[in-house]
């Protein structure tokens, strides 16, 4: 089985292209900064990861995703090779994305890009009702990316 799940930021803007021929499909790519739980005296504190979504992913990545947004993305491990210019062999590995959604709210992501919740404590919505629900805004349905 070969199956990913990540949570991070997005490092930078995605970057999409259009293949050409009969069937313009898009191409996503983005690099996730997810952080390690445990980090040891000098080590990194980040994984920096490549992701590439495709077709309808990348439409979304394009419009929704910018630098800094938190999502969460399940998909693949996919790895490969190519020679460079000078030659040389160069490997890659890339994640697949298969799904992405946000990780936290508009409103926690206009706050503080970098808060973290590990102490228990989360965000309240500022426009809760009693039952614990945001209430939505009449005629938002047609800016959702979903239906």
């Amino acid at each position: 089985m070969n199956k990913v799940i990540l949570m991070g930021r997005l490092t930078r803007d995605p970057e999409v292209r259009y293949s050409q021929g009969e069937n313009n499909t898009a191409v996503a790519r983005y690099t996730l900064a997810v952080d390690r739980r445990f980090q040891r005296n000098g080590d990194q504190t980040a994984d920096f990861i490549p992701c590439v979504a495709f077709s309808r992913q990348a439409e979304f990545a394009e419009k929704w995703l910018k630098q800094g947004t938190k999502i969460c993305i399940t998909g693949r491990i996919q790895t490969g090779s190519y020679t460079n210019k000078d030659g040389v062999k160069v490997y890659t590995t890339d994640i697949i994305v298969e799904e992405q959604e946000f990780a936290e709210s508009k409103n926690a992501a206009a706050g503080n890009g970098e808060m973290n919740f590990s102490g228990g404590e989360r965000p309240t919505p500022s426009a809760a009702s009693g039952d614990g629900f945001m209430n939505i805004p009449a005629g938002i349905e047609e800016e959702l990316p979903f239906q």
